[in-house]
């Protein structure tokens, strides 16, 4: 399965991670059951997951309003992924 997973262009290109580095090895090792070594690969993997989810339940139930749910798990996964790539870049280089 990881000889399916798309290299990161940004690494490719200029040599660094980008803040969704991680993400596909997150996710495979979800599917793995590896639950604690996909958040040490990518600490928003969870909240991802949480904002798919409600993009999901917007479709699919539209009798209901779910924009500040989306907004706010926006939010809250856009801070965790920085406060992760600022602490890699600081403390693991």
């Amino acid at each position: 399965m990881e000889k399916l997973l798309l290299p990161c262009l940004n690494k490719s290109i200029f040599g660094i991670d980008c803040l969704g580095c991680g993400t596909q090895r997150a996710m495979v090792l979800i599917t793995q059951g590896e639950f604690v070594k996909a958040f040490y690969m990518f600490p928003a993997i969870y909240t991802l997951l949480l904002f798919f989810g409600a993009v999901f339940l917007n479709f699919i139930d539209l009798s209901r309003n779910y924009h500040k749910i989306i907004i706010g798990l926006a939010l809250i996964n856009a801070l965790i992924m920085a406060t992760s790539y600022i602490l890699k870049i600081f403390y693991l280089t």
